[in-house]
């Protein structure tokens, strides 16, 4: 008998749109002699199964059924594609995991973790993996500017601690302009990492658990046009996403043995997408993502294609994997 999965997209974030592209992606490719996918949007003012003629169906959040006029939908795995909250902060992970249904993505504790950039790099970094120096500031905090350039220098980086596709993020060159990217990066997240500008070759390092293994991805190489890889060169066309990434073999190795490190020192399933630039040959990292973009384009299927890997075989395996998980 086919599995139903429910193929959750949305979130409450500025993500939410992206979120709902790669969803339906997934929807598309699905395996469906063994799957049928039902599309699931979870949006801060409702839960609804979307149908095949986009009818609303609201979600019981009681047990994450379906009240259908012939029958209760109920699931046998979740495949998620929300990025942000709640999504990818371990929200839905802990959910899911106190209903007792599957789902694709790593563990609530873990996303929690990855989530936030600012506790993942200070756990990996016992472990050798490197990182940009850095400033926190929490809302309304005391900002230093004095302190903060003393630190990290200029030019520097303002993001969101807790936020993903570059939202709220800034390239500050003068110390006078680092105030409206504080403001900026606060509209996203009440907590804020500031860091050194780090000149190298940025790379996308994708690591999976595919048929059993851990499995490391194609590399690929991030070219912008714009000033960094902000949410126009990631959205908008103006970057080159290389793959495999134009980088010496010591490079590959290197970058590939730490993503693979950090992922199985975070005891990590599912996917992750890890960001890193190389200062000489030295990679550091940016940070981790955990429910990564899905769509055609983005850099995660791109990977898994120059490895061989279709997308029907990328979801699949996902859910192969969560249903090992709970069997």
């Amino acid at each position: 008998m086919k599995k139903k999965i429910a193929i959750i997209m949305g979130g409450y974030s500025s993500e939410y749109m992206i979120s709902l592209k790669s969803g339906n992606v997934v929807h598309k490719y699905l395996n469906s002699e063994k799957y049928i996918g039902y599309r699931i949007h979870i949006l801060k003012d409702k839960w609804v199964y979307v149908d095949e003629n986009t009818q609303e169906h609201p979600v019981n959040r009681h047990d994450f059924s379906v009240s259908l006029k012939s029958d209760t939908l109920r699931f046998d795995c979740v495949f998620n594609a929300i990025h942000g909250t709640p999504g990818e902060d371990g929200l839905l992970q802990a959910y899911f995991s106190l209903i007792d249904i599957p789902q694709t993505s790593c563990d609530y504790y873990q996303s929690a973790l990855t989530f936030n950039k600012r506790d993942l790099l200070s756990v990996l970094k016992p472990y050798g993996i490197q990182s940009a120096t850095s400033y926190y500031l929490n809302e309304g905090d005391t900002i230093r500017l004095e302190e903060i350039v003393e630190k990290v220098g200029l030019p520097c980086f303002v993001k969101a601690n807790k936020a993903g596709s570059s939202f709220g993020i800034s390239k500050v060159y003068e110390k006078d302009k680092l105030l409206d990217a504080i403001e900026k990066a606060y509209k996203e997240d009440d907590e804020i990492i500031i860091e050194s500008f780090l000149d190298g070759i940025e790379v996308s390092v994708g690591v999976i658990k595919y048929k059993g293994k851990t499995k490391v991805l194609p590399i690929t190489e991030i070219v912008t046009e714009n000033d960094f890889f902000d949410y126009e060169a990631k959205y908008e066309g103006k970057s080159k996403e290389i793959t495999p990434a134009r980088i010496s073999k010591a490079q590959e190795e290197k970058v590939s043995e730490v993503a693979k490190r950090a992922y199985d020192l975070l005891k990590m399933t599912g996917y992750s997408r890890s960001e890193f630039i190389f200062v000489g040959d030295e990679p550091f990292m940016l940070e981790m993502n955990t429910t990564p973009g899905l769509t055609e384009q983005s850099i995660l299927p791109q990977q898994a294609g120059v490895a061989g890997i279709s997308l029907s075989q990328l979801f699949e395996s996902a859910i192969e994997e969560a249903l090992n998980q709970n069997p």
